[in-house]
């Protein structure tokens, strides 16, 4: 580490360490770890290799370079992460926002326009919002739309508040301390969630970068990890507007269970969204009408 005088030099530091340790991606995390301590952008390692880095800097490197071979998830260290193209604050009680969650904004936003257009003045409900991911990236597509994000962590909605804020979308996002439904009033033309699926016994097979720093109570939901849609696949309808939508993201192997939860509560199943690996990952349910039930 001595010789790390410049970017370029730090650079290919993180990255050899990184790579030695077994660190999954150690390049693109290398990357994002010393622009984080640097406070630099990937166009400077490529134009300006040669830039001083200071005993600050370095000692920084070092410091984090070990939190990530320690287990600590990459965007956990550098406090913030991209989804759906906004820049999102993580904190002690949110879910790092993942990829395949972007499979249910996508989804939503094609029922938006089916339905009406994403100019409507949409009433959405996020619930277990977390960093307010799901709801945002709804907002940054839905001009006119308004969204509530529930949640039983004031950690969590004070983290959903400032990335609504910081992203321009703070005037037409409300917040709500609420476990699931308990503290929500009114009716709502979609209704989402990343709920909690993982099973008890799945817990400790997690990986470390999930275990270690996600919050468990957003992750594990019971013997059978449906407990969240039980509660969700009974309470919905009550709070949802005519010709409304849920959208629930789920476990690979959910679909069949959690579809037959909510058909129990006299839910249609509409559509299936599938993940980057192809896996069975997002549900959207409507109301049965009268005309389909009888």
């Amino acid at each position: 580490m001595a010789d790390a005088q410049t970017l370029g030099a730090l650079l290919a530091w993180a990255r050899e360490r990184l790579a030695k340790a077994g660190v999954c991606e150690a390049a693109l995390d290398a990357r994002l770890l010393v622009e984080h301590v640097t406070q630099t952008t990937r166009l400077d390692a490529v134009s300006r290799p040669e830039r001083p880095v200071t005993d600050a800097e370095r000692a920084l490197a070092e410091q984090v370079v070990e939190q990530r071979i320690a287990g600590k998830p990459v965007h956990r260290i550098i406090g913030h992460r991209e989804f759906y193209g906004l820049d999102l604050k993580l904190s002690r009680e949110t879910l790092e926002p993942r990829p395949d969650t972007e499979t249910l904004v996508d989804l939503v936003l094609e029922e938006a326009r089916r339905l009406g257009g994403e100019d409507r003045p949409w009433r959405i409900l996020d619930l277990g919002t977390g960093t307010g991911a799901i709801a945002l990236a709804l907002l940054s597509v839905l001009p006119a739309a308004h969204a509530v994000g529930a949640d039983i962590s004031a950690d969590a909605l004070a983290t959903a508040r400032a990335n609504a804020d910081m992203n321009g979308y703070g005037a037409r996002f409300e917040t709500r301390l609420s476990d699931w439904f308990e503290k929500i009033d009114g009716r709502f033309d979609f209704i989402v969630s990343n709920p909690p699926y993982i099973r008890e016994d799945d817990w400790h097979n997690l990986a470390i970068e999930v275990r270690g720093h996600d919050p468990r109570r957003a992750l594990v939901a019971g013997e059978d990890g449906l407990d969240a849609y039980r509660r969700l696949a009974a309470e919905c309808a009550g709070h949802l507007a005519v010709g409304g939508t849920v959208a629930v993201e789920i476990g690979h192997d959910q679909r069949e269970s959690v579809t037959g939860l909510f058909a129990e509560q006299g839910f249609r199943f509409k559509k299936l969204g599938r993940d980057l690996a192809g896996h069975d990952r997002v549900l959207i349910f409507a109301l049965e009408t009268a005309r389909e039930r009888g």
